[in-house]
């Protein structure tokens, strides 16, 4: 009877998985990056309502914003920067877009609560934040920060809607757009002009944004 042998595997073969390891570790990092994105200013557009002596409600936007989103899927998180020129407001009417430019309105017109823009001064708006609550993979809201003619204060964003695609041009490269709301009193940011003679200084907010993914 002839004696059988237990081949025993080698070392190398035992080594494999392990020299694996750092390859796999490697690439399951690399999938849970935050991906970034560069806002498309030709598709971003910050529109406001404000209230105009209880008579009407003016609605305008600003025609220049610019900025950097990222996206982390895997953690549920990311971040929105976005910077928008103060000048680039438009009513649709070129005489009050030049009013609230200003720093305030005339003294025969106010003597108290009369502050503007101020663009020549305070030239754009800043607002920083941290997309959170996500649900199917998209988030929800925005918890940030808006700093407006010099002043910073806590400002949250709602999302009603957030979805990418293939960049119709960029493939693959993937395209996001979002509707976003929330609403501010604009004298906390120290821009109060028409509050002593009544006018509401609340303002609301509909973001459009879309945003292409960076190479």
């Amino acid at each position: 009877m002839k004696p059988t042998y237990r081949r025993t595997p080698s070392l190398s073969l035992l080594a494999l998985p392990w020299l694996a390891l750092p390859l796999l570790l490697a690439a399951m990092t690399a999938a849970a990056q935050p991906v970034a994105y560069t806002i498309d200013p030709a598709h971003t557009y910050p529109s406001f309502a404000a209230d105009h002596m209880g008579l009407s409600t003016w609605r305008g936007k600003f025609d220049h914003s610019a900025g950097t989103i990222t996206l982390d899927r895997a953690a549920r998180t990311g971040t929105v920067h976005v910077v928008t020129e103060t000048a680039s407001v438009n009513f649709g009417l070129a005489e009050l877009d030049k009013m609230v430019l200003r720093a305030a309105l005339p003294a025969s017109l106010c003597k108290t609560q009369c502050a503007f823009f101020d663009a020549a001064t305070f030239p754009q708006a800043v607002y920083d934040g941290r997309l959170t609550d996500f649900v199917h993979g998209a988030p929800t809201r925005v918890i940030g920060k808006l700093t407006l003619h010099g002043v910073t204060r806590p400002l949250d964003l709602q999302i009603g809607h957030f979805k990418c695609v293939p960049d119709f041009m960029l493939k693959p490269r993937e395209r996001c757009g979002a509707e976003a709301s929330a609403s501010f009193d604009r004298a906390t940011f120290g821009v109060d002009a028409g509050q002593s003679f009544g006018l509401d200084t609340k303002v609301t907010l509909q973001i459009q944004v879309e945003a292409v993914q960076d190479k």
